[in-house]
């Protein structure tokens, strides 16, 4: 992932694992957006999501329930701690 990339979480307000995930990114230095399923109904659907959270990059869904440290280190940190 490169640093231009967009990153949203999208979450619910009640999701009591998203405050670790933005906890993550921030670690890892990536900035991102929070967009909550309330606000947003259609979009959840447009994307199939049935968890939460849900980490979007660029559009694309790449994960699906809450990762791991490691788990986001491994597919989005790596090239952010590079650059």
């Amino acid at each position: 992932m490169n640093t231009d990339s967009n990153v949203v979480i999208f979450a619910t307000r009640s999701c009591q694992h998203s405050p670790v995930l933005e906890k993550y990114l921030k670690q890892l230095g990536i900035e991102y957006t929070v967009s909550y399923f309330e606000d947003n109904p259609d979009k959840f659907e447009q994307l199939g999501l049935r968890h939460s959270p849900n980490l979007i990059v660029d559009g694309e869904v790449v994960f699906e329930d809450m990762p791991s440290l490691q788990e986001l280190r491994r597919s989005v940190g790596e090239s952010a701690a590079e650059s």
